[in-house]
């Protein structure tokens, strides 16, 4: 039970035991790989991912509060480092995420054809769900437990349980739908059950486990390169949320010591000269426009296209079609000449300002070499930063 877990988690805090977090890693340890190899189908990738999700746990197990749903947690943690994981090789590739995945998974097995349209989607849908219907999916399916134990994890009824597991189902349909998977509610959930969760390599939980307990210094360097996009996008996360509720209090008119925490507490990156994009990653919105500029810089048409948002692509595509037939060229290589030519002469940028509206981040900045300020809007889609808008001021 989750009680269980978080007592394991505090008795680790306390005394850094190795037996004890031996113990949290091989019960979850075949539900933190599952999720890594859903999206990034790549044995070796996926071991990482679980190395960093269980280094994440150790150095934040004092941080988890008492009614923490570890294997919820442990989902959303190992989605942040797989997905950052997931891009580092989209850039190395230039490949889409879907298109990856649907071309690398296993052959089904006969009766598992629901399962083969809904695997590639599923770590993206449960993402979107909010904590609650987070948990009672992963209770309830990946977990396999009963409503009753639902219930009692998520301190509430067995009722409510079916109650709120139901519209969480019903939240994973409509995404599914929108992505042209059609199906009910019962199947997604008998497809979720039989195949969320897979066996990791028998190595694996004894290699993680020792590598967490030293709080990974002894890890890759580019598991800590995965540990370093989780905890970004973690903190991004845990950023929205005091925005939400930061919004929420100024309507209510007491927001003063609200937003003087958030603003206490999160500090944002504002100056970027060009000799840090490079290192920037992408794991926020300010150092994903820096990535997206140093594709820029480099003339690389193809990373910019895939730094675009597919709104934008579509945009930028019947924009210009006519100056593409004409010129003979790619729409990559029309959109590198104009990233060239913006780039020329920029040494670097500042923010000015930024606003945030849900999953999006709208950047003023102030290019050094330029004269005028600039809009960027980039956007969090799958798990990931991308231009979604710009604009001169």
């Amino acid at each position: 039970m989750t009680t269980d877990d978080m007592e394991l988690v505090r008795e680790y805090a306390r005394h850094g035991s190795e037996e004890v977090f031996a113990t949290l890693v091989s019960r979850h340890v075949n539900l933190v790989y599952s999720v890594a190899m859903r999206q990034l189908r790549d044995t070796h990738l996926a071991e990482e991912v679980t190395q960093a999700a269980f280094i994440i746990l150790a150095r934040k197990a004092s941080s988890l509060g008492p009614s923490t749903i570890l294997p919820a947690w442990l989902c959303r943690t190992a989605h942040y480092a797989a997905a950052d994981a997931l891009r580092t090789q989209r850039r190395r590739q230039s490949r889409e995420q879907e298109a990856y995945m649907r071309s690398s998974l296993n052959e089904p097995e006969p009766d598992s054809a629901p399962w083969t349209e809904i695997a590639p989607l599923l770590d993206s849908a449960m993402a979107g769900l909010r904590d609650k219907d987070h948990s009672a999916v992963v209770l309830r399916f990946f977990e396999r437990k009963d409503l009753k134990q639902v219930g009692a994890a998520l301190g509430i009824s067995e009722n409510a349980a079916q109650k709120r597991v139901n519209h969480a189902l019903e939240k994973l349909r409509k995404f599914f739908e929108k992505r042209g998977v059609t199906s009910t509610a019962a199947i997604i959930a008998g497809a979720i059950s039989a195949n969320s969760v897979q066996a990791a390599p028998a190595m694996l939980a004894k290699t993680a486990s020792a590598v967490a307990v030293v709080k990974g210094t002894t890890a890759s360097a580019s598991t800590l390169i995965l540990i370093k996009g989780a905890l970004k996008i973690m903190a991004w996360s845990k950023a929205k949320t005091a925005i939400v509720i930061g919004l929420a209090v100024v309507f209510a008119g007491t927001a003063t010591t609200l937003v003087i925490q958030y603003q206490n507490h999160v500090k944002t990156r504002t100056n970027f000269p060009k000799s840090a994009w490079a290192t920037a990653g992408s794991a926020d919105a300010p150092s994903a426009l820096a990535s997206v500029l140093l594709d820029a810089s480099r003339g690389d048409g193809e990373k910019l296209l895939a730094d675009l948002s597919p709104g934008m692509r579509q945009k930028f595509r019947q924009q210009f079609e006519n100056q593409i037939q004409a010129q003979g060229i790619t729409l990559a290589q029309l959109i590198a000449q104009m990233g060239s030519h913006w780039s020329s002469g920029v040494q670097g940028f500042h923010i000015v300002s930024q606003e945030t509206n849900d999953d999006q981040v709208t950047l003023h900045i102030q290019p050094n070499g330029k004269s005028r300020q600039q809009t960027f809007t980039m956007k969090m889609i799958d798990g990931e930063w991308k231009l979604h808008n710009f604009k001169d001021q």
